[in-house]
């Protein structure tokens, strides 16, 4: 069987996205590996499925897996991959188009200069939620590791997040410290963590590890997540750009609002490949 699919990236984070409002092979974990797989697949970070919707407040479902197989509830730069899929393929001829992901619903908006804007449910900082194992939220959460103590942020965003607050994100330890804490005991569901630098009120600078992933050029919800944190620790304006090392995102949040992320979406390649 030849599967159709659609190679997407946004600020150099890549997608597999498949449309699932047509029948699909069973999306299991070593399948989702070969797609990813750079050498004997098509290689990307995420694959992405467009669903029929769930009930009737969402237009489509949304569905992410990561490199590794694993299933997760949110991706905001796939998000936005997303809504550009559903308008090239013609599924809907709304610029605005709502969507449910197992965990998180958005609302994504085509914007006349050519970025998508993903507006995000409110973060959630209940230590059950993120989930991090904690009795009560905290500012900082300390965490125990080969390295020594580490401190920062825990937010959910539909996914969980850890940001750590550094002085310089360049020389920041991602690859070391995002592999100890991405599978840390105190996540029970694992968490993406984030490395956030200050260049002022309005200007952030991050670089992430994606949980089953590994470090990736650009991350739309530890975007978020870092920009939440730094406004909740009153550190910035509720606005700000985002430099990744993929390039730049503006977001955002008025405290106990929902969240704006806008950036670029872009369209790679088309093709099919042996199931």
């Amino acid at each position: 069987m030849l599967l159709p699919f659609a190679k997407m990236q946004a600020l150099g984070n890549d997608f597999v996205v498949l449309d699932g409002t047509r029948p699909l092979p069973e999306l299991s974990p070593d399948f989702c590996r070969r797609l990813a797989d750079r050498r004997r697949g098509i290689g990307c970070d995420q694959i992405l499925v467009v669903d029929p919707p769930p009930d009737a407040q969402a237009d489509f479902g949304y569905r992410i897996y990561n490199a590794d197989g694993s299933q997760v509830g949110q991706c905001g730069n796939g998000a936005r991959c997303l809504a550009r899929f559903v308008e090239r393929r013609g599924l809907s001829q709304s610029r605005s188009i709502r969507v449910a992901t197992r965990s998180t619903r958005m609302q994504l908006d085509l914007l006349d200069d050519g970025w998508v804007r993903a507006i995000l449910e409110a973060p959630d900082f209940a230590p059950a939620q993120v989930p991090i194992r904690r009795e009560r939220a905290e500012d900082l959460y300390t965490l125990a590791s080969p390295v020594g103590e580490i401190r920062g942020g825990a937010v959910s965003v539909g996914n969980p997040h850890f940001v750590i607050p550094v002085a310089d994100v360049a020389s920041a330890p991602v690859a070391e410290w995002g592999a100890l804490l991405a599978t840390h005991p105190d996540f029970p569901e694992g968490v993406n963590v984030g490395f956030v630098e200050q260049r002022d009120a309005g200007h952030l600078r991050l670089r992430v590890y994606e949980r089953g992933v590994g470090e990736t050029p650009a991350c739309g919800s530890g975007a978020c997540a870092a920009a939440v944190l730094m406004r909740h620790w009153r550190k910035t304006d509720t606005r700000v750009m985002i430099e990744l090392p993929g390039g730049s995102l503006r977001v955002q949040w008025d405290q106990n609002q929902n969240i704006l992320m806008e950036g670029p979406a872009d369209w790679v390649y088309e093709g099919e490949i042996e199931t």
